[in-house]
């Protein structure tokens, strides 16, 4: 089964855009999303959905494959509701949760979903090598940094991302063959499936150093030549149009 985080090849407005293009657009997005209200993530969201709905990944898919990331938005809310102060609505033993930490944790969330969903799209659009070659150019006119080693680095974690997503659905599901979920001590379980995961991670990793090695494999190769496809200036003007937002609602 496909990862949402992995690249599907696709001749859509969003797979032609230069990848500097989409860095320019998460940069700007991702600042207007971290200062939004709930209008303006809210529309942040559904105008994501649809991109995402344009591009053959379903909401259900979607969902699916976030299952852990929603916990861990869940988890935010709750420590934001307990935290906050204002109106209590519930109290125990002196810890009260508050409508103030409620509606302040439910917007921290959104706004995590939104630069997740943006992350999908930007991820899911872009080949890897026009990922690498994109961080590269950024990093070139920065002193200090060796834009070839931190753009291959930057390159390769993210194609681990979608393999780590892939090998613990894989290991969740050998784990359920083999009866695990009827272990009752969830402690145990997480610590099962996570060291489970680092492990083939963990091989993973090795594998490919070692592929790479024996490729002679250096971070100053040959990178592709960007080729724009003439769809970059609106696009940047949209967001341009789009980050902004924040700032009139």
């Amino acid at each position: 089964m496909t990862s949402i985080f992995e690249f599907k090849a696709g001749d859509s407005a969003v797979h032609q855009l230069d990848p500097r293009c989409k860095l320019a657009i998460i940069c700007l997005w991702g600042a207007s999303i971290a200062a939004a209200q709930w209008a303006t993530a809210v529309l942040f969201l559904m105008f994501l959905l649809f991109l995402l709905y344009r591009l053959g990944t379903s909401l259900v898919s979607l969902l699916r494959e976030l299952k852990i990331f929603l916990v861990f938005l869940l988890a935010i809310m709750l420590v934001r509701a307990l935290v906050t102060p204002g109106i209590p609505i519930l109290s125990v033993f002196d810890i009260g949760i508050t409508i103030e930490g409620i509606q302040a944790g439910a917007i921290t969330a959104l706004r995590f979903f939104d630069v997740m969903i943006l992350g999908i799209i930007f991820s899911s659009t872009t080949r890897p090598s026009q990922l690498k070659s994109a961080f590269q150019w950024i990093l070139r006119p920065i002193p200090f940094i060796p834009e070839n080693r931190a753009a291959m680095i930057m390159g390769l974690a993210l194609r681990f991302l979608p393999l780590i997503f892939s090998q613990s659905r894989e290991t969740g599901q050998a784990i359920t063959a083999r009866c695990g979920t009827y272990q009752k001590n969830p402690i145990k379980r997480i610590t099962t499936h996570a060291m489970a995961l680092l492990s083939k991670t963990f091989r993973q990793a090795d594998t490919l150093s070692l592929a790479m090695e024996a490729r002679c494999y250096t971070e100053h190769r040959t990178d592709p030549c960007f080729s724009p496809s003439g769809h970059e200036r609106p696009a940047l003007l949209l967001a341009v149009a789009f980050s902004l937002i924040p700032f009139f609602l």
